[in-house]
């Protein structure tokens, strides 16, 4: 390339550039690499934020939320280890980016979000993608889905204020939860591998900062 050449700079570009950036941070399973690749997070970022959508930073969306950074995506993705038959919880839809990752890997994702707004966008998304193995649903994610349960995977994605027991009685005996746990600003990523016998083996990931987990559904104007 000349100096005068303008640098390639294109979606496609800056979506390389991310994978690679994310596989130099430790993000090294090739299908969660090959899932974050194939799900278009322009798709999920608001229009004021479309030249930033390929960065590895979070991002505001509706609601006071955010669409979290892929490095984090990344990262809980591969610590949930996820097979292809896997049914796997997820705790805050958001914008409905981790949820499309997660439908990639597994067999079904059953999703609730407490923002009916956000819902909403999430499931026009999803449709768009043609993303069918999701399952929706408006309402406390805290509960978990009872009726759904027991789940091979749960992801938590955003911050229980301490270890999140009625989550963890709805995974499978040698099923695994990921979720922050912590009160303050910045929150510890933990693990949760269960025993196969009713107990859980607790692994700490890193620091995180994510909104926290509020109980109820959301009171929208």
């Amino acid at each position: 390339m000349s100096i005068d050449e303008p640098e390639d700079d294109s979606p496609e570009t800056q979506r390389a550039r991310l994978i690679l950036s994310l596989r130099s941070q430790g993000v090294s399973e090739p299908l969660v690499l090959n899932a974050l690749e194939q799900t278009p997070r322009d798709l999920f970022t608001p229009k004021l934020f479309q030249e930033r959508a390929w960065e590895d930073s979070a991002l505001p969306i509706a609601c006071g939320q955010t669409i979290s950074q892929p490095f984090i995506v990344g990262l809980m993705t591969q610590a949930l280890t996820i097979e292809p038959r896997a049914r796997v919880l997820e705790i805050g839809t958001g914008s409905g980016y981790q949820t499309a990752v997660l439908s990639r890997l597994a067999r079904l994702v059953y999703t609730i979000e407490r923002y009916r707004t956000l819902m909403g966008e999430a499931e026009a998304r999803f449709k768009q993608l043609q993303l069918g193995n999701i399952i929706t649903r408006f309402g406390d994610g805290g509960e978990g889905w009872p009726e759904q349960a027991p789940f091979d995977r749960i992801l938590v994605t955003a911050a229980a204020p301490a270890e999140p027991k009625t989550l963890l009685s709805q995974l499978k005996p040698s099923g695994i939860l990921v979720a922050p746990v912590g009160r303050g600003p910045i929150q510890t990523l933990k693990r949760y591998l269960g025993d196969g016998k009713g107990g859980f083996r607790e692994e700490v990931l890193c620091d995180v900062r994510f909104v926290p987990l509020l109980d109820g559904v959301a009171r929208e104007l």
